[in-house]
């Protein structure tokens, strides 16, 4: 099994970069674990405070959860991965089950910030974004998926994306193997890490 990570600035690409790597790869041959899943299950504290806490550092993911579901999909065993509400910012009951696959993909904004699961992973990748380019994306997302108007976004992009970027992302992209400019735009880069994804995969098997 192959774990790769890959991580970048929120609205960065790393969506597509994903799914160029499922696409080039056999059918049924990625598990894909986002990050977003792993938030600490916070549905004891009133929604108001919910809605007011950082959800871009590392202490707002349960890494211990996550590295132990990657070790047991190592050991061949599937893991219930949680499922998280981005509307209420808490976890649901129902859960996804995930299965072993020749490749995992770890998705996430601080994916490579946590050490333990950083060296879980055969290949890390940081997938980089000019950062009015993810402010466009970010404000396109969270209005249509997340039920925030334009002016929420941009008060929290100010108050919490760009300083935890800054602080803990754009830092994170020195433990990276494998830097994609452009985000998922960036065909040639994309292309060279799936190249590279199939030849560790015949080596393995």
């Amino acid at each position: 099994m192959l774990i790769i990570g890959i991580a970048g600035g929120t609205g960065s690409g790393k969506t597509t970069v994903v799914r160029r790597i499922i696409e080039s790869l056999p059918k049924d041959e990625v598990t894909v674990i986002p990050q977003d899943c792993y938030y600490k299950d916070n549905h004891h504290i009133p929604l108001e405070e919910r809605l007011k806490m950082n959800y871009d550092e590392p202490a707002s993911i349960e890494w211990s959860l996550l590295v132990e579901h990657l070790k047991i999909l190592k050991n061949g065993k599937s893991a219930e991965m949680p499922k998280y509400d981005f509307i209420t910012c808490s976890r649901l009951k129902e859960t996804t089950n995930i299965k072993p696959r020749d490749v995992v993909v770890v998705e996430g904004i601080l994916v490579l910030t946590d050490k333990e699961l950083r060296d879980m992973m055969d290949v890390k990748v940081f997938v980089d974004a000019d950062a009015d380019e993810r402010l466009i994306r970010v404000i396109h997302r969270d209005c249509i998926e997340r039920g925030r108007t334009p002016q929420m976004v941009i008060d929290r992009y100010e108050e919490t994306l760009k300083p935890m970027h800054e602080l803990y992302i754009e830092p994170s992209k020195r433990y990276a193997d494998l830097i994609v400019p452009q985000g998922g735009h960036n065909l040639v880069a994309i292309k060279l890490l799936t190249d590279y994804i199939r030849s560790l995969l015949t080596k393995v098997k």
